[in-house]
């Protein structure tokens, strides 16, 4: 199943500059060998905001709420930055145009 997963990371203010994007630099490592092995396959972080954009390819659900708390934001216990979290499970717009062909002929 594929997945698209939007993040923003706050920085609270009382968190230094070194500890926050210290455990940011051990993510990206985490999401970097996920990109290797294939869980997942593109990842982005958006010009000048501190959004972090994921196309992830798993198994199911429970696949990916397992992945997500085994990152090291979730196993540090940082995940209080990790805001606005966005999960929405995504299709082939191929699927999507085959099933509008049965739709169109009403």
């Amino acid at each position: 199943m594929l997945f698209l997963l939007k993040v923003y990371i706050d920085k609270p203010a009382h968190t230094p500059n070194k500890e926050f994007y210290s455990v940011w630099l051990k993510e990206s490592q985490a999401a970097l060998e996920a990109v290797k092995g294939g869980a997942i396959k593109g990842i982005w972080k958006a010009a000048g905001q501190p959004i972090v954009i994921a196309i992830m390819d798993l198994p199911n659900h429970d696949v990916l709420d397992q992945a997500i708390h085994q990152l090291p934001i979730w196993k540090l216990g940082y995940s209080h930055i990790a805001k606005n979290i966005e999960i929405i499970p995504i299709r082939p717009y191929e699927n999507w145009a085959e099933d509008l062909k049965t739709l169109a002929e009403g």
